[in-house]
């Protein structure tokens, strides 16, 4: 399982393809209204295509942490007619976005620009705001003579230029959008001045009632504008083709926030989890000569224990093993008993070798933190090089619990009942690891094997599931 996971990128021009059968609402539909049902069907289909064309991070630590300010965020804005579930992609844009049924996608370059947990609360409270008040949906709706496939290609278009952040992407994106709707549903790519006005309003409500501070939306913000005037290059803020008027819309939320009770302004944030998530982004997303210049710069008197990991990590990845040794070291020296710290130093003695020293750490740090899909991850692949099936099975299968659709996940764990004797389980976790690879050949004849395999009414059931399973991303990707 790396971090972040990659899974198997296609080429852009395919997503059409792919999204041409995702909005399988009824055929009366178009010309009506999208019933809620409707909007959830929607968002689990882009849901599947978003996860098997984006580079999603499957590290614990990081995904829960922003689905822990997703929901603070969401108790600000009961009643949601949705609920809500987030993920992180891995890329450097400065971006966020979120699509019909409560689904929102955070962008790794988002979470290492902010400073404090207000600003990225901002901005995520901004796009649930988008969703709440329904702003795609309405322009769905509003489209009367629309047909499933323009209106597949429009939002194929919309999730191209967001997640692209201009270029090629986004240029992709708008002709799939002038090509199956015509010029007057470009508009369609960006939300409206007053789809925007509604969004900052209902967002900033929401982040002061879930006890953030107000400034934290505007400051974001500036931050984008900031970056947009001295950033050429790809980490330019694509949030700002999306989302346009930022400057207007900077002095309207000043001027609500400066009537606001001034306790309000007074609010602070715990940053802690923020700094050591960035940390991890920073060492493992960014370009290595890049983060390590970081943390040359950086005062060795403000070290933390983290940043002695971070360096460490970004050592590692420049082959500069020795040097990334000592790094961890003085970071256990320092924080012997932090999950993280002990964790990062498992997986890094891991890579390098020294499978002795890795288990020890990787166990303490399962221990110390039982949720943490990466330490139980690594420490699985060193108990089955060990041949102890049973064990690693066991903290395998947690890791499946915790990221359930990782295909790397399901590879390993297929491999590892494979070589205990667990024929079935193995062809049926194979299978898994296709699917969510989007490799469905692949997935469809470890199936049969498992098919073949199957003896009891549970694992028939199980290959019916799996079955069920291959036909939706089938359907999907047709």
């Amino acid at each position: 399982m790396r971090s972040p996971l990659a899974i198997f990128p296609a080429l852009l021009a395919a997503v059409l393809l792919v999204l041409a059968p995702a909005v399988t609402a009824r055929a009366d539909l178009f010309g009506g209204k999208l019933t809620l049902r409707d909007e959830n069907k929607m968002g689990h289909d882009f849901d599947q295509i978003i996860r098997a064309q984006q580079n999603m991070v499957g590290d614990t630590y990081i995904t829960d942490y922003v689905a822990k300010v997703v929901s603070r965020v969401v108790t600000g804005k009961r009643p949601m007619p949705f609920q809500v579930k987030s993920a992180v992609i891995a890329n450097p844009l400065i971006n966020a976005f979120a699509i019909p049924g409560g689904y929102i996608y955070i962008f790794t370059g988002l979470i290492q620009s902010v400073e404090t947990e207000s600003q990225l609360a901002g901005v995520i409270a901004h796009e649930l705001a988008h969703v709440s008040q329904r702003h795609v949906v309405n322009r769905i709706e509003k489209q009367k003579k629309v047909t499933l496939l323009s209106t597949a290609g429009m939002l194929a278009g919309l999730l191209l230029g967001v997640a692209g952040g201009g270029g090629n992407a986004a240029q992709a994106g708008q002709a799939l959008v002038l090509g199956s709707q015509g010029v007057a549903t470009a508009a369609m790519l960006h939300y409206s001045q007053e789809d925007e006005r509604e969004a900052d309003h209902v967002g900033l409500n929401s982040m002061v009632q879930a006890g953030y501070n107000p400034e934290g939306l505007p400051e974001t913000f500036e931050i984008m504008l900031k970056n947009k005037w001295y950033d050429n290059s790809s980490n330019m803020p694509s949030y700002l083709s999306t989302h346009p008027g930022m400057a207007d819309r900077i002095t309207y939320l000043n001027d609500r926030i400066a009537r606001m009770p001034k306790e309000f302004l007074k609010r602070t944030d715990d940053n802690t989890v923020l700094k050591r998530v960035q940390v991890l982004i920073r060492s493992r997303m960014s370009p290595a000569n890049t983060a390590l210049a970081y943390w040359d710069d950086k005062a060795k008197s403000e070290y933390t224990p983290m940043d002695y990991v971070g360096r460490g990590i970004t050592l590692e990845r420049l082959k500069r093993i020795d040097e990334a040794q000592a790094e961890f070291e003085k970071a256990l020296s320092l924080a012997k008993n932090d999950p993280l710290v002990v964790r990062e130093a498992g997986i890094f003695y891991f890579k390098v070798g020294q499978s002795d020293r890795a288990v020890g750490l990787l166990q303490k740090a399962a221990i110390m933190n039982k949720d943490d899909a990466m330490a139980l991850f690594y420490l699985a692949r060193l108990q089955a090089e060990a041949k102890q099936y049973a064990e690693a099975a066991r903290n395998m299968r947690k890791v499946n619990e915790l990221v359930p659709e990782d295909w790397e996940v399901h590879h390993h764990l297929g491999m590892i009942l494979g070589e205990s004797g667990d024929t079935f389980g193995g062809n049926l976790h194979l299978a898994y690891a296709g699917v969510y690879s989007m490799r469905l050949d692949k997935a469809r004849e470890y199936m049969q094997r498992a098919r073949d395999l199957a003896q009891t009414q549970e694992q028939k059931d199980q290959v019916k599931a799996l079955e069920d399973t291959i036909k939706a991303r089938a359907e999907i990707g047709k």
